[in-house]
């Protein structure tokens, strides 16, 4: 594997993707090259990924579509790069559910690089670590305002009243794949919400594309009893991709 220094080795001005793999083929492809080639696009990287690519490689590789979790898309200007990892959620963690607690670090809701998946990815990466000492499985980003944002690898939804919300765009996250099945595929509003807010909701829960939709048990200090809204929309994501 040959790997060419250019700004996004050395800076980090390169997109990633990690599509899950079920059944031997990518889940929401056409999504997840929408997203990284608009982000190419933004920060003027003259390169593309498209379906007929990753068909070829899946092709080429066989078996191994059958045998791994998920497919990783890193690109930068010199570099086009398709990996294979594994998949790190498993039933007995989905069954359990998520602890979560907030993050004493802010997302700067004023920086481009909240909005793309860059491979200047470090702050998440540092808190997802950070989670093994304190004995939960995700922290929750606040920005400067207050406002909650996302999880260091997962969007987060609340559910009150029947309704499901998540935090808007705005407030500095990544709009995650996952985030967009929600929005279109359910009763979902975009809102500015606060931790305060948190003690009203009767349900939260987090996705992203490999775990699809995971139930919370806690935030913080406030503990979540339900979880019937996550529960239906995995459900109903793994009937939408049954292949």
């Amino acid at each position: 594997m040959n790997i060419q220094l250019d700004d996004g080795v050395q800076f980090g001005l390169g997109m990633f993707e990690t599509i899950l793999m079920k059944h031997g083929k990518p889940v929401l492809l056409d999504w997840h090259l929408e997203r990284l080639n608009a982000s190419l696009a933004f920060f003027g990287i003259e390169q593309m990924v498209t379906v007929q690519q990753v068909e070829e490689f899946l092709q080429q590789e066989g078996e191994a579509c059958f045998h791994s979790g998920a497919l990783k898309l890193l690109v930068t200007e010199k570099n086009r790069l398709f990996l294979w990892r594994q998949h790190p959620y498993t039933k007995e963690v989905l069954d359990r559910g998520f602890s979560l607690d907030y993050s004493p670090v802010l997302r700067n809701e004023t920086s481009v690089f909240t909005y793309h998946k860059t491979l200047n990815y470090g702050d998440n990466i540092l808190a997802k670590r950070g989670t093994r000492e304190k004995a939960i499985d995700e922290v929750v980003f606040l920005n400067s305002r207050g406002e909650i944002c996302e999880g260091s690898t997962t969007n987060i939804f609340f559910v009150k009243d029947g309704t499901i919300l998540t935090p808007a765009v705005s407030c500095g996250l990544l709009p995650g794949v996952m985030r967009r099945y929600i929005l279109e595929n359910s009763d979902c509003q975009e809102r500015i919400l606060y931790p305060e807010d948190v003690e009203e909701m009767e349900e939260c829960f987090v996705t992203n594309s490999l775990m699809g939709v995971m139930p919370v048990r806690r935030l913080g200090n406030r503990e979540f009893r339900k979880s019937a809204t996550a529960e239906a929309l995995l459900a109903g994501f793994h009937k939408d991709f049954t292949f």
